[in-house]
C-alpha cells in the first residue's frame, strides 16, 4: 500500500492536468442517464408495470451504475499505454512491490467510479429515480457497486499488459460490449431464448444489478429459479471476490512481463 498511494498520485495528479478527460468524467454519467432513460423509457416496459416511462428509468439507473462500474476499457488502455511508452519498463525497474503499480491504478480508478457514481445518482433522482431502501441497504448497496468497479478494473489492467499499444486496446474495446448486454442490465431476461437466458442470469453483471435493485427498493427481474439472482447480494459479492481472486495475480503476473 505505501508503494501503491504514488502510483495512485501520478494518475490522479495527470487527471487533474486534463480538462477533457474530467469534462467527460462529468458529462458522460449525465449523457446515459438521458439518452438511455428516455429513448428505451418509452418503449420498456418493467416487471409489474404495463408501461415504461419513469418506472423504466428507476429500474435503469441501477443498471447503468453496474454498467459504469463495470467498465474496464479505460483502465486496459492505460495500462497498454505505459507498455507502449515504457513507462511500464521503468516502473519495473524501481525497487517496489510488483503489485504497486496495478493497485494504485486501481485506487485511482476507485476515485473516479465515485465522482462518476455520485454524478449519475443525482441525475437520476432528477429524471425519476429514488431510493426506497433504509440507509444501511443504500450504503451496502453503494459497497457493492464499489467494490465490483474495484475488480474490474484488475481485468482491465490485465488485458491491457497483453496488448504493446493503446490503440489496439480501444479497438478491441468493442468486444467488451456484449458482457453488459447480455445480461438483465437494460432489459429483463425473461424475453431472451433460453441459452441466451441463461448466460445473461449467470452473467455477474445481472447478480450485481439484481442486488442494487433489491436494496435500493427498485423494480427488479423475476429470478427465475436461478440462484445468483435468488441471493443477488451474496451472489454478488462472491463474484466480486471470485474476480479479484484470479485477477490479481493475473493482473501482477501480466505486469512483469509485460512487453517483454
Amino acid at each position: 500500500m505505501r508503494d501503491a498511494l504514488p502510483a495512485a498520485e501520478r494518475l490522479l495528479l495527470a487527471v487533474l492536468r486534463n480538462p477533457a478527460f474530467i469534462v467527460v468524467l462529468v458529462a458522460a454519467p449525465i449523457v446515459l442517464v438521458l439518452i438511455f432513460g428516455f429513448i428505451f423509457g418509452g418503449a420498456i416496459a418493467v416487471p409489474g408495470r404495463a408501461t415504461g416511462g419513469a418506472g423504466y428509468r428507476e429500474f435503469l439507473i441501477p443498471g447503468l451504475l453496474v454498467m459504469t462500474a463495470s467498465n474496464i476499457v479505460p483502465s486496459m488502455v492505460t495500462a497498454a499505454k505505459d507498455n507502449h511508452t515504457g513507462l511500464t519498463d521503468r516502473f519495473r525497474s524501481l525497487p517496489i512491490s510488483r503489485v504497486a503499480i496495478p493497485a494504485g491504478h486501481a485506487l485511482a480508478n476507485l476515485l473516479y467510479g465515485v465522482i462518476g457514481f455520485v454524478i449519475m445518482m443525482l441525475c437520476g433522482l432528477v429524471v425519476g429515480w429514488r431510493i426506497r431502501g433504509n440507509l444501511i441497504e443504500t450504503l451496502t448497496a453503494v459497497g457493492i457497486l464499489l467494490l465490483f468497479q474495484f475488480a474490474a478494473t484488475w481485468i482491465g489492467m490485465y488485458l491491457g499488459y497483453l496488448f504493446d499499444d493503446e490503440e489496439t486496446a480501444g479497438q478491441a474495446a468493442i468486444l467488451v460490449m456484449p458482457v453488459g448486454m447480455i445480461s438483465n442490465v437494460f432489459v429483463p431476461t425473461s424475453g431472451m431464448p433460453g441459452w441466451l437466458r441463461t448466460i445473461a442470469d449467470w452473467n455477474p453483471l445481472s447478480a450485481v444489478c439484481a442486488a442494487l435493485r433489491q436494496l435500493f427498493g427498485n423494480p427488479s427481474v423475476p429470478a427465475g429459479g436461478v440462484w445468483p439472482l435468488e441471493h443477488p447480494v451474496t451472489a454478488a459479492l462472491l463474484w466480486a471476490a471470485g474476480l479479484l481472486a484470479v485477477f490479481v495475480p493475473l493482473c501482477t503476473r501480466g505486469y512483469v512481463r509485460a512487453g517483454r
